[in-house]
């Protein structure tokens, strides 16, 4: 029982029957022993998790069962469960007939048999024989007795099934829920929901909702008390950001369950795209992006959408107060689509203000469930105790920073449980300890607490035994098993399923992190030194830089390249520092605690040099002598200052004046332009979108298409349009490799790059529209190649070969398109005049190669030339022959600022507006090229939007390509860091108005 993915190596010989002879006797070899076989020996295998995998080496060697309940299924077990809550006489009449029916069927058949045999055995003419005419009429009048009696029980059956059949409702609800909950193990793998669990939740359910005489009222009762049920007992175990989402599912799950969604538009909203497109030339380009409107072209594969490209284009002006709009979600939208069903309104949101999704869902929820289901119930560990019971371990789910053992301690008190709970942090070494503690507290019904449990992988399967091997009658009825674990996969579904599951996160926002580090300390903590002035302002200082560090991570890549598990151990030991340095120094030495800080402390775990740059120049901001001055701003609004608490109750002081800090900052607290909000909540429903998709079944496309035609489609669309593979050779002789032309070479190898994924793509084209006709074997990677392209992904076949990408399906073959139009034009015109850096798979390569023509050209040392850049005025299409030197390059475009052509600087972007095209860049090779000391910013050029990649040897991310000196006007800084060219340290000129905002360049973006 419980198996797992990977089968035991000790049981091949018995899945393969490998038996021999031995002395006449069929034997079997398990492990070092031979056994006895027997041809009538039979193995069963079972396994708890929800959906697995088997390689079809596994395969090959057992019959696989679905033994799951279905929909179907589980729908008549709940009948039958709430018709005996709600009718038990009625139940239990029902049984008594299936009982009757079974024995007057068995009666009909022993008198149809004892006639045979009578008639059969008769001798002479049967009509003289009085014994078998009398029992011949005796079995008439037996069965006419019986048919009567079953005709009566027929009536009867009637009569209570269409009695049960009001209460179906309640069971079809029920179903969907519970199927909707299964779901959630794909999430994450610590959602794991067992049906018993489930069974007797519906029961309580049914026990408590209000009572009715009417059934149809008592069936709504009881579906609204069980579906909130639900969503309380599974909202304790969610994280805070899927909480909405699983009230979302739930809603959906039910509406479709009553038929109210429609397929495309349901397609449409997870996806962004449809089956169908229409190109229309942008109506107002200045606030409508290239995203927006593919988007909003795309919607015409929607039925109740077919015009509204068309319409939207009539309107636009219109249609740009909504969009301008603080509440899109909530705005009126103009004619025809002013009186839109909910879910359209989001369709158009998504397209139109994808930032406000999240908000429109929000609203989707209370509009069709109520506004309790957008209110999760808070942490109550009392509760999940009461749920609880000896044979019933606690699973606390933890997140980065959550520490839920000081609430346990809390409780164990509360219910004198405190003194004789042991804790165990396991590990290497841990499990024998752990065991001999779990055995002690179930016998003597202390508590036990194993913490980190995702830490030893090796001792799960353990912990899972002892918790199946545990006896109720030989348990002592006190004992609880708390765990606490990280999310993992190797956590046993078993105990999961079997447990009750929470999750407590640590306090989310500025306001929040800031009291929580001041509520763990005392005025004695905050007047330790001998100048807890200059201690306490110093302190409130690292404190506030350790919120913002955390804080950052809610941006994604604009906050950090990575997301660090900065933690309170990095803030103790800042704090013990502090401590140190204020008492041994009469002047503070500020360099030295910024260094250790950012470089040391938190620099420990940062590992992106660019994070390491953002890092500084936070630390710089919060150590300094001006954090000493009274009502020092912190952020440009003046919202957060530095205090001088009363000195009597500091820590009185600093709570009370966290009171004013907004539960949600703003984006200027960390240097950021307010569109980064806007990118955070892009982010937010970008993360909700991927995650519905991978959850949806297998089913037709919507329109009356089925999920193969829809695939079958595509990939013919795709591979109609795909041109084929280059001759390589021929390039080769038409750009050979040249000592003075080193680009020659960049052209071949990009070439054979993309002939690589070209003959990728139609061979696995090719290959899938076979298989989706049964012509060949649809194996694994095209199964998932074809649920990939049927949700608007680039299937992962084709990405391992590809450039970094993170399109959608139809944007990318678009880009794709275009990349191979550039490298077809080069092979076909020669070069270019302005090459399209993002059109190339390895772009450091074509820089090199023009330093190393530039080297070669000039004779000078290759490890002296670097480039340099200058900002083009002219347009592109101005731009008509190559530079004596360098070269033009286009493509690039910026976030969280904005190129100001006629200022020729670095400016704010304009609201809403997250990206904005670059000028075309001259990249001026020179020798021995000083770095600028004045007027530019030092802003980093990534592949992708996601920032971070593979560590290289150079140091840099594989995401990232160059830096690009940008011209600002901005105050200008000077920091050390490492020279990629050379290695060195060299002391660069930089501007922290932009580092801190997160300004980048991109080549390219997600549409």
């Amino acid at each position: 029982e419980n198996g797992g993915e990977e089968l035991a190596a000790s049981l091949e010989p018995i899945l393969l029957q490998q038996k021999f002879k031995q002395g006449g006797q069929d034997m079997i070899k398990l492990g070092d022993n031979n056994v006895p076989y027997s041809d009538s020996f039979r193995f069963f295998m079972t396994t708890k998790l929800p959906n697995p995998h088997y390689s079809p080496e596994v395969q090959v060697k057992i019959t696989l069962i679905n033994f799951t309940v279905t929909e179907k299924g589980l729908e008549e077990q709940l009948l039958g469960v709430v018709v005996e809550q709600e009718q038990p006489e009625l139940a239990e009449r029902k049984t008594e007939l299936v009982v009757q029916n079974a024995e007057s069927n068995k009666q009909l058949f022993d008198i149809e048999s004892l006639i045979l045999l009578k008639l059969s055995t008769a001798e002479g003419n049967i009509l003289d024989d009085t014994a078998l005419i009398e029992t011949l009429a005796e079995a008439k009048a037996t069965s006419e007795e019986i048919k009567a009696k079953m005709a009566e029980a027929e009536v009867t059956t009637k009569e209570i099934f269409e009695t049960s059949e009001g209460y179906r409702p309640v069971a079809y609800r029920a179903s969907l829920l519970y199927f909707c909950l299964a779901d959630l193990s794909i999430v994450d793998p610590m959602y794991q929901y067992a049906l018993p669990w489930f069974n007797s939740l519906f029961i309580r359910g049914v026990q408590m909702a209000p009572q009715d005489s009417d059934i149809e009222v008592r069936c709504t009762n009881l579906n609204e008390y069980f579906t909130f049920s639900v969503y309380n007992n599974v909202c304790r175990s969610l994280f805070e950001k899927h909480k909405l989402l699983f009230s979302f599912l739930l809603t959906i799950k039910i509406m479709q369950g009553a038929g109210k969604i429609d397929a495309q538009e349901w397609r449409y909203l997870i996806s962004g795209m449809s089956s169908d497109s229409v190109e229309l030339e942008n109506p107002d380009p200045e606030w409508i992006t290239p995203g927006v409107w593919t988007s909003i072209c795309s919607m015409v594969g929607v039925k109740c959408f077919e015009k509204f490209p068309a319409e939207f284009a009539k309107s636009v002006a219109k249609w740009k107060k909504v969009f301008d709009s603080l509440e899109p979600q909530a705005a009126g939208f103009p004619e025809p689509f002013d009186h839109l069903s909910s879910l359209q309104r989001m369709c158009v949101i998504r397209a139109l203000r994808k930032d406000k999704v999240v908000d429109a869902m929000q609203n989707f929820v209370i509009e069709q469930s109520g506004q309790k289901y957008v209110e999760p119930p808070p942490f109550d560990l009392r509760a999940c105790y009461n749920d609880s019971s000896c044979m019933t371990p606690l699973i606390f789910v933890l997140t980065s920073g959550s520490d839920p053992a000081k609430d346990l301690l809390l409780l164990a008190e509360e219910m004198g449980a405190a003194e004789g709970m042991m804790s165990i942090a396991l590990g290497q070494g841990q499990g024998p300890a752990a065991e001999r503690n779990i055995a002690h507290g179930i016998e003597s019904g202390d508590w036990v607490l194993l913490q980190n449990c995702h830490l030893s992988v090796s001792w799960m399967p353990e912990l899972e035994r002892i918790t199946e091997e545990m006896e109720e009658d030989k348990t002592n009825p006190e004992f609880r098993l708390w765990l606490t674990s990280m999310p993992s996969k190797a956590f046993p579904v078993a105990v999961l399923q079997a447990g009750v599951k929470m999750t407590k996160e640590p306090p989310k926002g500025l306001k929040a992190n800031m009291r929580t580090t001041f509520l763990k300390m005392t005025d004695e903590d905050l007047q330790k030194t001998n100048k807890p002035v200059i201690y306490r302002k110093l302190l409130y200082g690292l404190c506030f830089f350790h919120a913002l560090s955390i804080e950052r991570k809610k941006f994604g890549p604009l906050g950090w390249n990575v997301g660090y598990g900065f933690n309170e151990t990095d803030l103790d030991i800042c704090r013990a520092q502090l401590e140190l340095y204020v008492d041994m120094y009469d002047d503070v030495p500020y360099d030295i605690m910024c260094m250790l800080t950012s470089l040391v402390n938190y620099g420990g775990r940062i590992t992106d040099d660019k994070d390491m740059r953002t890092a500084d120049i936070i630390v710089a901001d919060m150590i300094n002598p001006a954090m000493l001055a009274e009502g020092h701003k912190l952020s440009r609004s003046g919202i957060y200052c530095a205090i001088e608490p009363n000195g009597d109750s500091p820590r009185q002081s600093y709570l009370d004046y966290f009171d004013s800090f907004p539960i949600t900052p703003e984006p200027e607290v960390f240097g950021m332009h307010d569109n980064a909000n806007i990118t955070c909540a892009m982010n937010e429903a970008d993360s909700n979108f991927t995650i519905i998709l991978s959850l949806q079944p297998r089913t037709g496309g919507g329109g009356g298409e089925s999920q193969e035609d829809v695939i079958g489609r595509i990939a013919k669309g795709i591979q109609d349009n795909l041109r084929l593979a280059w001759d390589l050779e021929a390039v080769r002789l038409q750009y050979p490799t040249d000592y003075n032309q080193c680009l020659n070479t960049t052209l071949t190898q990009e070439t054979a790059k993309f002939n690589t994924l070209l003959d990728k793509m139609h061979l696995s084209l090719y290959t899938i529209q076979r298989a989706l006709k049964g012509l060949v074997v649809l194996s694994t990677e095209l199964d998932q190649m074809g649920t990939q392209m049927y949700n608007q992904f680039v299937p992962d076949l084709w990405s391992k070969v590809a450039y970094p990408s993170l399109k959608p399906l139809n944007p990318w073959i678009e880009d794709l398109t275009g990349r191979l139009n550039f490298i077809g034009d080069w092979i076909e015109h020669n070069q270019p005049p302005v090459f399209w850096l993002s059109g190339f798979f390895f772009p450091q390569g074509f820089m090199t190669a023009n330093l190393q023509n530039h080297a070669r050209k000039y004779g000078l040392p290759i490890d002296t030339v670097s480039l340099s850049q200058q900002m083009m005025s002219e347009p592109l299409e101005d731009l008509t022959a190559q530079p004596t030197d360098g070269c033009y390059v286009h493509g690039l475009f910026l976030e969280g600022g904005r190129w100001d052509r006629r200022k020729r600087s670095l400016v704010d972007p304009r609201p809403k507006e997250l990206f904005s095209p670059m000028p075309v860049l001259h990249l001026v090779p020179e020798q021995f090229r000083k770095e600028p000391q004045d007027g530019i910013y030092r802003c980093p050029v990534y592949k992708i939007l996601t920032r971070t990649g593979v560590l290289s040897t150079t140091g840099h991310s594989t995401n990232f390509v160059f830096w690009l000196a940008v011209p600002s006007n901005k105050p200008t800084i000077f920091r050390n860091a490492l020279c990629s060219e050379t290695n060195d340290q060299v002391k660069f000129c930089d501007q922290d108005y932009w580092i801190k905002g997160g300004v980048a360049c991109f080549l390219a973006l997600r549409y």
